[in-house]
């Protein structure tokens, strides 16, 4: 029997209008360790930008978190997000009718936006869809390679709010042998390692790892090297 992956790609291959479902780490109440590195490409309708999917609930219009690959030249067709997107560019150049955007930008779409992205010459994104609220209204966009920032609550860690609206998104950089209190997360807590190696008392995280972590979870996170991480709080009640 094809796996779920499999199934999709060629549903995607084939231009089948009716995907497969896909149910991928869909049980909030559930830990989740996720490296993208180790997981396959996976053809979107679109050629030349594929996808490695870290949790998904649905089928081609699908409540998602991915990293996405455009190669040069590709393009989506103007599409809407009837319930938002977040974006953060990690590599290359993405575009669409309004900019471009560099590696570190981080863009907001709030939901009922619409736009027809692109890359003349390829990029890397990390990617989610369909799980903002109607808090989020307005478009941001924010160049995190020049935007401040400002001091955490524990000597070595400085933080950058990303998303104003809602519950928001923020980047967290971790300066060598810095270590937090223990504590947890009501709405529970989501992960993306961007760089360096994330760590906390159920293992180590390197650049590319996603983590979430459910309603009340309890951890202690440190990080021996350093690393830059996406931090997303709040969000996972359902």
């Amino acid at each position: 029997m094809l796996d779920v992956f499999t199934r999709y790609a060629l549903a995607c291959l084939l231009n089948i209008s009716e995907m497969p479902p896909m149910d991928i780490n869909a049980d909030y109440s559930q830990r989740i360790v996720v490296n993208h590195h180790e997981l396959p490409w996976v053809p979107s309708p679109a050629a030349g930008v594929d996808r490695r999917m870290l949790e998904r609930v649905g089928e081609e219009i699908a409540k998602a978190t991915s990293i996405v690959r455009y190669q040069p030249g590709s393009r989506f067709q103007t599409h809407s997000h009837a319930m938002g997107e977040e974006i953060l560019v990690l590599d290359g150049v993405l575009g669409d009718e309004f900019g471009e955007y560099p590696a570190g930008t981080y863009i907001m779409n709030p939901p009922g936006s619409s736009h027809a992205p692109f890359s003349q010459s390829g990029c890397l994104l990390f990617v989610k869809l369909r799980h903002l609220g109607t808090d989020s209204l307005e478009r941001e966009v924010l160049n995190t390679a020049t935007a401040p920032w400002y001091p955490g609550m524990v000597p070595g860690l400085n933080v950058m709010p990303l998303m104003q609206q809602g519950t928001g998104s923020t980047l967290v950089r971790w300066a060598p042998q810095t270590y937090f209190n223990p504590h947890r997360h009501y709405g529970g807590e989501e992960i993306f390692v961007i760089d360096g190696v994330f760590e906390d008392e159920h293992g180590r995280y390197p650049a590319g790892s996603w983590i979430r972590s459910p309603h009340m979870s309890l951890h202690q996170p440190f990080s021996q090297e350093g690393c830059t991480i996406f931090v997303k709080t709040g969000h996972l009640m359902n």
